[in-house]
């Protein structure tokens, strides 16, 4: 059904009004309490069901008695109730990302994208932080449920979330990594082009002994630059070394020891940090002992960060794009609250290899 032309949305409600009014409600012994639709229509003199549909936007409401609705509203400081609303729709307009990491830089950047899609669509977005632990992401996922979201943005750690959201009806979207064997929209980057191209560039430049630095997971994500970076040796004629290959487990407390000893032990020209904060770790050994980039060792990084192009030599890095990916995510999310029935889809996004001067040629 049209909405008549004299109705409003509650949009019109300033944006001053978005604080409850602190003064004690009538008959409530002093307590605070947040002004209802029935202190509106009492103190405009209509009936609650008219404040309802002024407020609204839903409904006939005569112009004059919406005008002075809408300004007693903004008065008393009115707040629409999300909750009662969500009961009644059956479901919020609220949609849920969890991420595995929130203090990490390439995480807040693609819950940036998301928002940015999501607020054009008249949605809001809560954010959860998994840990990359299987029990804390089922732990945020019930929470999404409990609020009734429509649905949930996640970089997968655990198949557990995504069954469980999915047998509520909650529509789910991958992001950055998938899961084998279950079939949801997803958006990833070509992880192996990107280690394959890293790869291939210092081989280009006359590495031949090349370190990969990679993540211990089972994730898709690091599995890709793992493969990327053993098809970019093969291309350039080198051998896999499984030596001069470190993987380091999430958070592990050592990793900067593990970084000397690759140093010490395998003595490698350059090395491919397959992640930002691995590749942040390696530029601190580095400098700690005193070794120069691109003399002693040549660097190449995943995912650029800020700090990557401020140091000097800057950090040559394979680029996602990051914001992109999170605006994807949230399109792909949005077509599926519109079509259910819709085929799952898998949108695979181009990294981008950025030169810069922590990659030189070998020194004699």
């Amino acid at each position: 059904m049209n909405r008549c032309r004299w109705c409003i949305p509650t949009e019109a409600i300033q944006p001053d009004a978005l604080v409850t009014t602190q003064t004690p409600h009538p008959n409530s012994g002093g307590e605070v309490q947040p002004v209802t639709l029935a202190d509106i229509a009492r103190e405009a003199g209509t009936s609650a069901s008219t404040a309802s549909r002024a407020l609204n936007g839903r409904g006939y409401v005569s112009e004059a008695a919406r005008d002075r609705l809408i300004a007693v509203a903004n008065r008393m400081g009115y707040v629409p109730n999300a909750s009662a609303r969500t009961l009644k729709q059956r479901r919020s307009r609220v949609v849920g990302v969890v991420v595995s990491d929130l203090g990490n830089q390439f995480y807040a950047r693609l819950a940036a994208g998301i928002e940015q899609v999501l607020r054009e669509a008249n949605y809001q977005m809560m954010v959860l932080g998994d840990n990359s632990e299987p029990t804390e992401e089922v732990a945020g996922a019930r929470t999404f449920i409990a609020m009734r979201a429509p649905g949930v943005i996640m970089t997968p750690v655990g198949s557990g979330a995504t069954e469980l959201l999915r047998s509520q009806g909650v529509a789910v979207v991958e992001v950055d990594r998938r899961l084998a064997g279950v079939p949801c929209d997803a958006v990833v980057i070509d992880n192996e082009r990107g280690g394959r191209e890293a790869t291939m560039h210092l081989a280009g430049l006359g590495h031949e002994r090349i370190a990969l630095l990679g993540v211990a997971t089972n994730w898709t994500s690091d599995a890709g630059r793992l493969q990327g970076y053993r098809t970019g040796l093969r291309k350039a004629g080198l051998p896999f070394d499984k030596r001069l290959v470190v993987r380091i487990p999430l958070d592990a407390p050592d990793t900067e020891a593990r970084i000397a000893a690759l140093l010490d032990e395998r003595a490698p020209t350059a090395i491919f940090a397959a992640s930002n904060t691995l590749a942040e770790q390696v530029w601190r050994v580095l400098r700690r002992r005193g070794l120069v980039m691109p003399g002693d060792v040549s660097i190449v990084g995943f995912d650029d960060s800020p700090w990557m192009e401020m140091v000097e030599p800057g950090i040559t890095v394979v680029e996602q794009p990051t914001l992109e990916l999170g605006r994807t995510a949230a399109r792909l999310l949005l077509r599926r609250l519109r079509g259910p029935t819709h085929v799952p889809a898998v949108e695979i996004l181009q990294p981008r290899l950025v030169v810069r001067g922590s990659t030189g040629p070998v020194e004699p």
